[in-house]
């Protein structure tokens, strides 16, 4: 089985909350952290921007990420969100049978 681990940054504590549980709730991650505030700078529209965010931090069955990624679009307030994924090359076995029960087929 091969797992992710899935970031996203919404712009308040409490979307990034609500968006963890959402997508914890659905069963398409395992478990989801919040983390931040962080400082983001980045180009937008021409202009160099700059804000606070929080980042959503969420793992997953690789074969999951389509139904996430189509979620979390769909529930974003962003209009280009962040959606990355990054592949879990090694981990606890305890743990990613942990992620594997916790991710099975339920509300997906």
């Amino acid at each position: 089985m091969e797992y992710l681990q899935v970031v996203t940054t919404l712009d308040d504590e409490g979307k990034a909350r609500a968006m963890a549980r959402e997508v914890v709730k659905a069963r398409l991650v395992a478990c989801a952290q919040v983390l931040g505030p962080i400082t983001s700078v980045y180009w937008w529209q021409g202009a160099l921007e700059e804000a606070g965010e929080y980042m959503v931090v969420m793992k997953t069955k690789r074969e999951y990420y389509q139904r996430l990624e189509e979620f979390i679009k769909g529930r974003h307030p962003y209009t280009v969100p962040e959606i990355l994924a990054f592949p879990v090359v090694e981990g606890n076995k305890d743990y990613l049978e942990w992620l594997e029960e916790e991710t099975a087929e339920g509300e997906c």
